[in-house]
């Protein structure tokens, strides 16, 4: 069997490493980006796909990848805290299971975990897809072509193959009201103020959150709503217009800005489409399942949503089948970290003042004895069966 995977993502890679590694199957990999990526934010990487991590044997490089962090601190303009979250008190919610890495580093562990049977090429995508026989014909925007028994949009919450199978993009987008941007920059004084902590703007409309890197730089996380969901042509100046007003430390960030082509940028956004397959053609990870940054463990359901996808294919007669069931167990799972993101959204970046004194007040509840352990389970939402009954054929 052949696969053909477009997206070098989080999804891509995992699936790609558990097709080859665990059903024989060739597999070629494509991403239309000329390098890998290199922007990105810290994620908490827990839950379900924590577990498949485990499973496919990548976890050791991942907590080698990972950074120590010992709360989160919401400062005012002058740098004062106003509420803190011990992250000690997560962690032991999920009985250690709990990771903060950034985006990169993840896919960086994944993509050195594959074969070199793996076909990895960039700078190439999808230019047209056509079902033929039992298979699906991909050309390439090279102009070459690769037939394959099964195609994979992995290409994220702007996926190329579900616009080209499934619809145009606007479809299927629910747009949250918010851009997200990322970055890194050096400066060693903000990295010593920093420390081990990870720390945000107590602030409303808009927030940035800075943290210390392994390697001496400062990374920056910004969210800001946003009435118009497309993206700025110049993400640098956006983000002076946007945080420009705030102190503490972000006029230092600001200033040490890098130029938009090496600035993550997006909107906040989820993905609800009646169907995740047609034909042979399938989607997974955020191009069919994106939760937003807003839910949390969008990269852990990523690779869990390719865990299940994975092994169901080895389980079922037919690929069609092992399609269906895929999304009969795993849809259910997504949705609810949906419906969460949902309902929270406007304490993500309070949209008042008397929204912001609310979300403080219930920062420090959560900083209680006992507490920590309600709210830290809370992170994954309903109990749903182990990763392992989901991935189960039976």
């Amino acid at each position: 069997m052949r696969a053909v995977i477009c997206g070098a993502g989080i999804a891509g890679l995992a699936l790609a490493g558990r097709l080859h590694d665990i059903l024989g199957w060739e597999v070629v990999v494509l991403e239309k980006a000329a390098r890998p990526r290199t922007e990105g934010y810290m994620i908490d990487f827990f839950g379900p796909g924590y577990d498949a991590a485990e499973a496919m044997g990548v976890l050791p490089w991942l907590e080698e990848l990972s950074h120590p962090v010992s709360e989160a601190v919401f400062l005012d303009e002058h740098g004062q805290c106003t509420a803190r979250l011990d992250y000690r008190r997560f962690t032991r919610a999920l009985n250690g299971r709990l990771l903060s890495i950034m985006r990169p580093d993840l896919e960086l562990a994944l993509r050195e975990r594959l074969s070199l049977a793996v076909g990895l090429r960039f700078g190439v995508g999808p230019a047209r897809i056509d079902p033929v026989g039992h298979g699906v014909r991909v050309t390439l925007t090279d102009g070459s072509v690769i037939d394959a028994d099964l195609l994979v949009g992995a290409d994220g919450l702007h996926s190329s193959v579900r616009a080209m199978v499934f619809g145009e993009e606007r479809r299927f987008v629910r747009y949250l009201g918010y851009h997200t941007a990322a970055f890194t920059f050096d400066d060693p004084y903000a990295r010593d103020e920093l420390g081990e902590r990870f720390c945000l703007t107590d602030t409303t409309e808009r927030q940035m959150g800075l943290y210390a890197l392994r390697d001496g730089r400062v990374a920056a996380f910004a969210v800001h709503r946003s009435a118009d969901p497309r993206r700025p042509a110049d993400a640098r100046a956006a983000l002076y217009h946007e945080y420009g007003s705030l102190g503490w430390l972000v006029p230092r960030a600001l200033a040490a800005c890098p130029p938009s082509p090496r600035i993550y940028y997006d909107q906040v956004a989820q993905i609800g489409l009646p169907s995740w397959s047609r034909g042979r053609v399938v989607l997974v990870g955020d191009a069919c399942q994106a939760v937003s940054l807003v839910a949390g463990q969008g990269a852990s359901l990523a690779i869990a949503g390719a865990y299940v996808l994975a092994d169901r294919l080895a389980g079922a007669p037919r690929i069609e089948d092992a399609l269906r069931s895929y999304e009969r167990v795993w849809r259910p799972v997504v949705t609810d970290r949906q419906r969460a993101a949902r309902k929270t959204v406007r304490w993500f970046v309070p949209e008042t003042e008397r929204h912001l004194r609310v979300r403080r007040a219930a920062l420090r509840f959560a900083g209680l004895p006992g507490v920590g352990r309600l709210a830290g389970t809370s992170l994954t939402g309903k109990r749903r069966p182990s990763l392992g009954r989901l991935a189960s054929p039976a």
